[in-house]
């Protein structure tokens, strides 16, 4: 059995709660509206785990003719689907609780900002469980695939960054958990295996009960 971390960080989106469909059909919706027309595929490649910045300007590169508001736009589109609500990833609570039984730290780093955490943490409990441990881009001013995110959690957290696992199912979250010296689980219930393997995720997770395992905790 592996050894036991000494912290895990959790990305959000698609980690924690299965929130990426309901934001990425807003985003194509509102793309059609301005002019650009995107497949679900091709969306969910672009802009996983990006920040709302990177996929504005992708947009405005493939003619998309947005707002300059568009910001302020998207995330109230996108807030106002999420408040209806979105499910949990399965079995991540119970990875919670085994490592709360095993007495080892996790916390959250996400691309995403504080407010779109709590609308989707909150309804499940998840929100208050987290409370000071979401480490957000928006409010830390960094953001993967720059590993300064995982890197101020593990600070405070007073731990080595050899000595702590990163969950994410993104590229970009997974290349910053490389980069800061972290192991790093690519969660790929949802994401292409290849394209986590390609930016150094190893090992590679299809459930939250495959996390548990390579975690050193056990099937759950």
């Amino acid at each position: 059995m592996p050894e036991l971390p000494k912290l895990v960080i959790f990305d959000c989106d698609g980690v924690l709660v299965d929130s990426e469909p309901a934001a990425t059909s807003v985003i194509i919706a509102n793309f059609a509206r301005h002019g650009l027309i995107m497949s679900e595929d091709e969306a969910d490649v672009l802009f996983t785990g990006g920040t709302m910045k990177a996929v504005e300007a992708e947009a405005r590169g493939r003619g998309a003719d947005l707002p300059e508001d568009w910001l302020s736009e998207i995330y109230d589109e996108i807030h106002a689907r999420l408040r209806q609500g979105v499910p949990l990833i399965d079995g991540v609570v119970e990875v919670l609780a085994a490592l709360d039984r095993a007495g080892v730290p996790y916390c959250v780093g996400s691309n995403g900002s504080e407010t779109k955490m709590a609308i989707t943490l909150a309804p499940s409990g998840l929100h208050e469980r987290l409370k000071g441990r979401l480490y957000s881009a928006h409010t830390l001013g960094v953001a993967k695939p720059d590993p300064g995110l995982f890197l101020r959690a593990a600070a405070d957290f007073g731990v080595a960054p050899g000595d702590c696992a990163v969950i994410d199912d993104s590229p970009s979250g997974c290349m910053a958990g490389v980069r800061a010296g972290m192991r790093t689980i690519g969660y790929a219930e949802r994401t292409d295996p290849a394209r986590l393997i390609a930016v150094g995720a190893d090992p590679i997770a299809r459930s939250m009960a495959g996390v548990a395992a390579l975690l050193g905790l056990g099937a759950q």
